[in-house]
């Protein structure tokens, strides 16, 4: 039977101060607090989290967020973080949304807390100011060069919040960078921290994705273009596809019982912010992309319509659904010669994520591994199942079919 839909299928429950956390988790709560009591009054400081997608991190965040800002706005208090001002910076619209919304319900959060990285360090430099902390959520997609569209004239944003601020606590995962002016890897982390006194910590527990190792080591070789033999059947469902509209009457199916199922794909497909739709075809297939609507207060994994939608990876960075449909685009190749996994760079269509490739020695090398990194985003998103469709033949061959052996599809079968 069917286990119906559950009412913390929503991002807000997820990502919520109250949800319990694991003692791993639970830990480094603590170590941020305290990390944050210790070096309140100095001049610099930073705390970095690592760990892959879907190890709880944003989670751990918001939580050590919400005991900072209780201690600091505690009546009374004379504790260390007491009157301290802090805040909260996201780099991700839909994101962003996500965290306003929890701060409705906290009594210790307010939505001012959360803001935008260009945000806060324009306000910050025009009034003189400096913060005592400041935590930055996903702190891979923050500028790291000039960029005159988002009203940024320095020369990294990283560098500039620390500048800002006394102490800074900071998630970072390079496997999520996803365009050249926000280019990291670990050595430009390095470079920044150098001068900073600062701690690392890592999370490694993976809370998103229910699969066992071997489906956990299948998809990370498939983000080094790598492709394994296919993982053991398992409670996580894990189907392949050669047709994309069998592939999405399932998701469809999933999302009617289980709620938090969508259709995404990389980056392949023209989409232009025109005002206009704009479609994925392939073969019987035709759904049209993730619509732009800033105004709404859900973010796009959580609206209804958006189950007729296909959303990309700046949709969905961030979040976790159920079941995903992922499409894989035509920039998805396979060279049944060397038995690898290739990414044409030329059929992505994604070209801002390219653009401003001039403070980068091997521009060619990163484009590649910015579209992994996609790919790897898209793949870590589902809790319960993952099924995947291949454009390219070749790849589509080399994956083979996977069905559970009860599927009814009428395109594909066990």
């Amino acid at each position: 039977m069917a286990e119906p839909i559950a009412e913390y299928n929503s991002s807000e429950t997820k990502l919520s101060p109250q949800r319990a956390l694991s003692p791993a988790q639970e830990a480094l709560v603590r170590r941020i607090t305290t990390f944050c009591e210790n070096h309140e009054r100095d001049s610099h400081a930073v705390l970095v989290i690592h760990g892959d997608a879907g190890t709880g991190k944003s989670l751990v965040l918001n939580k050590a967020f919400a005991v900072l800002q209780q201690a600091a706005r505690a009546k009374g208090a004379t504790g260390p973080l007491a009157g301290t001002r802090n805040v909260f910076l996201v780099n991700h619209p839909e994101m962003i949304k996500l965290y306003r919304n929890i701060a409705e319900s906290s009594p210790t959060l307010r939505k001012k807390d959360y803001e935008r990285p260009t945000t806060f360090i324009n306000h910050m430099d025009k009034a003189g100011q400096r913060a005592d902390i400041v935590f930055v959520d996903e702190a891979h997609l923050l500028l790291s060069r000039a960029d005159r569209y988002n009203r940024f004239t320095q020369d990294n944003q990283l560098r500039e919040i620390i500048r800002l601020s006394r102490v800074v606590v900071l998630v970072f995962d390079p496997r999520q960078v996803l365009k050249f002016k926000s280019y990291w890897d670990d050595q430009r982390l390095a470079q920044i921290l150098g001068p900073v006194p600062h701690e690392v910590c890592t999370l490694t527990e993976q809370f998103r994705v229910r699969a066992r190792p071997d489906m956990l080591e299948w998809i990370s070789a498939f983000c080094h273009a790598r492709l394994l033999p296919l993982p053991a059947r398992q409670d996580f469902d894990f189907r392949i596809y050669d047709d994309a509209a069998a592939m999405y009457r399932d998701i469809r199916a999933r999302n009617a019982t289980y709620g938090l199922s969508r259709m995404l794909s990389t980056y392949d497909y023209p989409y232009t912010l025109d005002g206009h739709d704009h479609f994925i075809e392939e073969g019987a297939f035709r759904l049209r992309w993730d619509r732009a609507r800033p105004e709404q207060r859900l973010p796009w994994a959580e609206r209804a319509d958006t189950i007729d939608e296909v959303g990309s990876v700046y949709t969905v960075q961030g979040f976790d659904l159920n079941y995903v449909g992922l499409i894989l685009g035509p920039s998805v190749t396979y060279d049944p010669a060397c038995g690898r996994i290739v990414i044409d760079p030329d059929r992505y269509e994604d070209g801002a994520a390219f653009a401003g490739r001039g403070h980068l020695h091997d521009p060619d090398t990163v484009k590649q591994q910015i579209m992994l990194n996609a790919i790897n985003v898209l793949m870590t998103r589902g809790t319960r199942g993952l099924y995947l469709y291949a454009s390219n033949p070749a790849l589509r061959a080399a994956l083979g079919v996977r069905q559970p052996e009860d599927a009814t599809h009428t395109a594909t079968h066990a």
